[in-house]
């Protein structure tokens, strides 16, 4: 990923962050000799170095995937920066966002207990604290009977790379004015931005 030194994000925690809140992810490697990818939700767990997910039996990206080198990417959020909001007309429009790129080798799982853990994690990491559903009380045959329609998987992370375009290189006062404009908005990401971007602001100071 092109990272000029102003946007790279240097700190892992931060990185880590942006990843679990962000965990829609979307996977690359090459299948048949052109390039795929596949838009899944992957579960990071910090210790092992590891990303877990598991693909839909049916789609062919498994099946020679192991002992390559991919790529996933997870997107944060972004929004456009208009020039109307600068100080001078003698400007151009850009986007600000967050972005990682997650380098590794993907392991595919055989073990059906590790499956199930990874299983569990994920459902355990999205469903609400008040949600009457347990993964859990499922009857164990039913969810193995479930899991041969997939094909689970563990990434081990070789690199990480981390980018926050936030108009770090443009003056104070400019990036006061972005995010005024920004805070007047009632979209999510462009909310995010703005809060990202006086966060970072107060790092500046």
């Amino acid at each position: 990923m092109y990272i000029p030194k102003h946007f790279k994000i240097h700190d892992l925690e931060t990185i880590y962050k942006i990843i679990e809140k962000n965990s829609f992810a979307t996977l690359f490697s090459q299948h048949n000799g052109r390039p795929n990818a596949t838009h899944l939700p992957l579960l990071l767990e910090r210790e092992e170095g590891v990303l877990y997910g598991h693909f839909a039996r049916p789609n062919e990206q498994w099946k020679d995937i192991e002992n390559q080198n991919v790529l996933v990417t997870f997107q944060g959020p972004h929004a456009y920066i208009s020039p109307s909001w600068y100080e001078t007309s003698q400007a151009v429009p850009t986007w600000n966002y967050v972005a990682v790129h997650v380098y590794g080798q993907i392991e595919i799982l055989h073990d059906e207990q590790e499956i199930y853990n990874a299983l569990f994690k994920m459902v355990d990491k999205y469903e609400k604290r008040d949600s009457s559903y347990r993964f859990k009380e499922i009857n164990r045959n039913f969810i193995q009977g479930m899991s041969r329609g997939i094909v689970a998987f563990k990434i081990h992370i070789t690199e990480i790379e981390g980018k926050a375009k936030l108009s770090q290189n443009h003056s104070v006062e400019r990036q006061d004015l972005v995010i005024e404009q920004l805070e007047l908005s009632q979209e999510s990401d462009q909310l995010q931005i703005a809060k990202l971007m006086k966060k970072n602001h107060k790092k500046e100071c």
